[in-house]
């Protein structure tokens, strides 16, 4: 017998996710009720992920409820905030049980991780769209934004940007799909991890941060255009994995690193009087992220090697431009 929308609910995404306190109703009836922090600010992010576009048809279940929470949990990251609760629209083609197990599996654990209740959305028919949105707090005036920095801040990246854009080609057959390698890559594309925790700790280093899922080249470009300044990053420095190494050799690995998207990792700024504090509290080496170059007072984003300008007509994926103007991640 089909699932009921009522049923599918009940079954899989009531109780998905942590279990909160503040949470007064949360999913089975209209609308959700919350008991709010006092001195803190809310902050909302939505993200919508359509088959096809931005996930292989075929993608694991699993995969897909993790990355469409990852990617709303990356963009709180970035503004120095705690994820707290989710809504979820679901239009799914089909009511497959097996799937859906899947799906919200993969959902879940990650929302559990991080202490993330599901509160609410809706299912309808149709095909296969994923909608999340979440909603968390951060300290009043303490989020980190992409418009506080300035000229002479130093660049950072975290994680080793790339690698998800080689694991999709991996999905895709573009690259090859067998090792060790190509098994750490093909999981950094599916399983993204939100920097959440570097993300809490930057609010008392960072002028400016970014969450990096359309390139590192084009989002460092959006945080330097935010900020009336511009950005220059050093080749040499921009931070490659072995995996990816492995996979496409340097000269690939630096071109997917400054161009690929679905990272979802963090680029910030911070001013050069903070730079050493930031060092020695929150270690490269533990915190995993690495300087890559400067805000500068020309406008722009040049990618600089061996002291001259590389050429990039890279700028980050655009839904809505012209064919071929940009790259994508499908």
């Amino acid at each position: 017998m089909p699932l009921s929308e009522f049923d599918l609910i009940e079954r899989y995404f009531r109780g998905c996710g942590a279990k909160r306190a503040d949470v007064r109703v949360g999913v089975g009836d209209d609308a959700a009720i919350i008991d709010f922090p006092a001195g803190v600010e809310l902050v909302a992010a939505v993200d919508t992920l359509v088959a096809g576009v931005h996930f292989p048809p075929g993608s694991p279940a699993a995969s897909i409820g993790h990355r469409a929470l990852a990617v709303n949990l990356s963009d709180l990251a970035a503004m120095g905030a705690r994820p707290a609760w989710a809504l979820l629209a679901l239009t799914l083609p089909e009511a497959d049980e097996s799937w859906l197990s899947e799906f919200a599996a993969g959902m879940a654990a990650l929302a559990r991780a991080h202490d993330v209740a599901l509160v609410g959305g809706d299912t309808t028919s149709g095909p296969l769209c994923v909608t999340v949105q979440l909603l968390g707090h951060v300290p009043r005036s303490a989020a980190l934004l992409r418009s506080g920095g300035r000229a002479g801040d130093a660049l950072f990246v975290s994680g080793t940007p790339g690698d998800a854009a080689a694991g999709l080609g991996i999905e895709q057959g573009r690259l090859p799909g067998v090792g060790k390698s190509a098994m750490y890559l093909r999981e950094r594309f599916l399983y993204p991890t939100p920097r959440l925790a570097l993300g809490e700790r930057l609010r008392n280093y960072a002028s400016a941060c970014i969450d990096v899922s359309d390139g590192l080249l084009g989002d460092a470009g959006k945080l330097a255009r935010a900020s009336g300044c511009g950005a220059q990053i050093a080749y040499e420095e921009v931070p490659v994995s072995e995996a990816l190494l492995d996979a496409v050799g340097e000269e690939g690995a630096r071109k997917l690193a400054l161009t690929g998207g679905d990272d979802y990792e963090l680029c910030f700024s911070v001013r050069p009087a903070h730079v050493g504090r930031l060092l020695a509290e929150l270690p490269p080496e533990r915190w995993g992220y690495a300087r890559i170059g400067t805000l500068r007072e020309t406008s722009g984003a040049d990618v600089l090697r061996g002291g001259a300008v590389m050429s990039f007509s890279y700028s980050g994926y655009d839904h809505f431009s012209p064919p071929d103007a940009t790259s994508h991640n499908t």
